[in-house]
């Protein structure tokens, strides 16, 4: 069996519409990798396909939790490597999409070999997070690993995890070994040039407004109710603002800048990701749509 496609990018750089076009000639069924797509009742902030798109074509991994669970890499290896050989079984050809490098560098790689989570560390370092905060838990990791802290993605559940780990055991979980993945990848990258995607990133966050990003972040907050710690769901940015701004009576116009903001130095973070942990180079979208047409097309 050829390496299974996956097609890479920042946020707001055509995934999804490149995934359906191609899905629209091919045998195509979608996997996500996306960490928030996963969680149900998050639409709007997430940009998760539509309902119509999802039934126009097949999607695996979307709408598989509550927004009040925890979804860690190690599910999302298991949960993907299953609907893979699915979709193989059905003689169908399997197309990886998605934005979390993290994801895709674990089914590429394999999951490393961490010890299990010790609770009370990490409660410890949630608390740390709230009183230091998280550039200075990063720069805890970046003393001793900077590639490790440039893993982390900024991303608070990550860092805890890391630095829970280092505590523990002097060594940080990117430098433990790892399983033996289920399948061989071939990596495709898709941007649009910077400026361009930041004009396509500013669009996408008018319209979640205009679709109802604010109501959607209330009835999320709804369901939780109160909590001690927010959930991973509520860290994903545009509900992260949202959250905030609501509770310090911003106007929308301030939180939907904030939200703008976050968006393009996050995926500026993809982009770097994606050339030194994942060696991917992004090409607009002629270039891509050419070499996946080309590589389907010889797929068995």
């Amino acid at each position: 069996m050829k390496p299974i496609p996956v097609l890479l990018g920042p946020t707001a750089s055509g995934k999804t519409a490149l995934a359906l076009q191609l899905a629209r000639r091919f045998p195509i069924e979608i996997l996500s990798a996306d960490a928030m797509l996963v969680y149900r009742g998050m639409d709007i902030g997430t940009a998760k396909p539509t309902l119509a798109e999802r039934q126009e074509v097949p999607h695996h991994l979307i709408d598989v939790t509550e927004v009040q669970e925890d979804y860690d890499v190690a599910r999302f290896v298991q949960d993907a490597e299953e609907a893979l050989q699915q979709i193989v079984d059905r003689k169908r050809i399997p197309l990886v999409v998605g934005g979390t490098g993290f994801y895709v560098k674990a089914l590429k790689q394999g999951l490393p070999l961490t010890p299990r989570v010790d609770e009370s560390v990490q409660q410890t370092l949630w608390s740390e997070l709230e009183t230091r905060g998280l550039d200075a838990l990063l720069s805890d990791i970046a003393q001793v690993n900077p590639e490790e802290a440039l893993r982390m993605q900024r991303n608070p559940r990550r860092v805890v995890r890391a630095l829970e780990v280092f505590r523990r055991t002097g060594k940080f979980p990117g430098e433990f070994g790892y399983t033996t993945p289920g399948f061989e990848y071939q990596l495709f990258g898709l941007s649009p040039a910077l400026p361009e995607l930041e004009k396509r990133i500013a669009l996408r966050v008018e319209q979640m407004f205009q679709q109802g990003l604010i109501q959607e972040v209330q009835t999320v907050m709804a369901k939780l109710g109160p909590a001690a710690r927010r959930p991973t769901a509520l860290q994903a940015i545009g509900y992260k603002e949202v959250l905030e701004g609501l509770e310090a009576g911003e106007i929308e116009k301030t939180m939907q800048d904030k939200i703008a903001l976050a968006t393009r130095q996050y995926a500026k973070r993809q982009l770097t990701w994606l050339k030194t942990q994942l060696h991917t180079e992004c090409q607009p979208f002629p270039e891509v749509e050419k070499a996946l047409e080309w590589f389907l097309t010889s797929w068995v």
